[in-house]
């Protein structure tokens, strides 16, 4: 992210959010007086609950929609005044569905990015072949140029419609849920890319993911979407240290970790499940990660309870004298320990 504070790339200004419906109904509005500023160089992640209106506010702000009050500004313009090429210049938007583009090479794909700038006639020039090899080469994607697109994998074809956007040279780059059908694997790297090419390309990349740990953990900003018609913007530290991610996602037997930055569910097992763990380092985190698991609680104070844990693969474990090997008999014997034992037994 720039140090600087540039104009915003995209701006949603008073902005009113939803559907028009025929003539003699009112229009449905889903998000309202939304405030909102994207700048070059900051990586975006816009998230909430499903039905909340993210996919409604992700299309109005790409001008697939009318706004039904305020205004969505494109590098201070109006976008609903900019025709079809020029919001191309300069808006750049990245689907979740499958693009069939036949037997295109990854280069032909990446090089329909340039439409936006030929002539009629489609005559490709110098500054076109330079901005496709770019794209290639910041998505990643160089090395499979003349492969047809077919025969990649998700995550390939996924960087490869990245690159075809970067080669429009946007101000701005969307992209609707690009990690959703890649792997675990597959979605770091790309969330590395996205990083990465939001503080060298000078784009502002706005995404919309299901992936809190990843919009907290890798986000410049992040646009929360409640399920009250609001959105909330702000740092990912203030809106997690905050109340606004905890009052948007947790519920029944939910609640935000801090150190997990993510929603975990939670076992309210009733009074004695408290156990003090007496480990260090990536030991005591994955013990007390088996505690909460088996419904307990963890904790460094004095209590009646004591797992102490000895490195090794498997560990070995000792619960007020009962010993065991590795933690899912650790968890089994807790779970155990909280279903049979009665109340006098388990607080000492």
């Amino acid at each position: 992210m720039t140090t600087e504070n540039p104009r915003p790339a995209l701006q949603a200004v008073a902005l009113a959010a939803g559907y028009r419906r025929r003539r003699r109904h009112p229009a449905v509005t889903v998000l309202r007086d939304v405030h909102l500023a994207a700048r070059p160089g900051e990586l975006i992640a816009l998230i909430g609950p499903n039905g909340a209106g993210k996919s409604t506010l992700l299309r109005t702000l790409v001008g697939a929609q009318p706004p039904l009050a305020g205004h969505v500004l494109l590098d201070g313009r109006d976008l609903t005044t900019l025709s079809p090429r020029q919001r191309a210049r300069r808006l750049a938007v990245t689907l979740t569905e499958p693009v069939d583009v036949g037997q295109m090479s990854v280069e032909a794909v990446v090089a329909l990015g340039r439409m936006p700038y030929r002539s009629w006639i489609g005559r490709e020039k110098d500054r076109d072949r330079a901005a496709v090899d770019r794209a290639l080469a910041d998505a990643g994607v160089a090395d499979l140029r003349d492969r047809p697109l077919t025969d990649l994998s998700d995550g390939e074809r996924q960087r490869v419609m990245v690159a075809r956007a970067l080669a429009q040279e946007p101000a701005v780059l969307v992209l609707d849920e690009p990690t959703a059908f890649l792997d675990v694997a597959r979605r770091i790297e790309f969330a590395a890319m996205l990083t990465r090419l939001a503080a060298t390309a000078g784009a502002a990349v706005v995404l919309s993911t299901h992936d809190l740990g990843f919009a907290l953990r890798r986000a410049d900003q992040v646009w929360l979407v409640g399920g009250d018609g609001t959105v909330t913007a702000g740092a990912p530290e203030d809106l997690a240290y905050g109340d606004a991610v905890t009052r948007t996602f947790t519920g029944e037997n939910m609640s935000f970790d801090d150190a997990a930055a993510t929603i975990v569910v939670t076992d309210d097992t009733g009074p004695g499940t408290t156990v003090r763990v007496v480990a260090d380092g990536r030991l005591r985190q994955w013990a007390e990660h088996a505690v909460r698991r088996a419904g307990w609680e963890p904790t460094a104070d004095p209590c009646d309870h004591v797992l102490s844990i000895e490195h090794g693969t498997p560990c070995r474990w000792n619960v007020n004298g009962a010993q065991g090997v590795g933690f899912d008999a650790l968890v089994t014997h807790l779970r155990g320990r909280t279903a049979t034992q009665p109340e006098d037994a388990r607080t000492g």
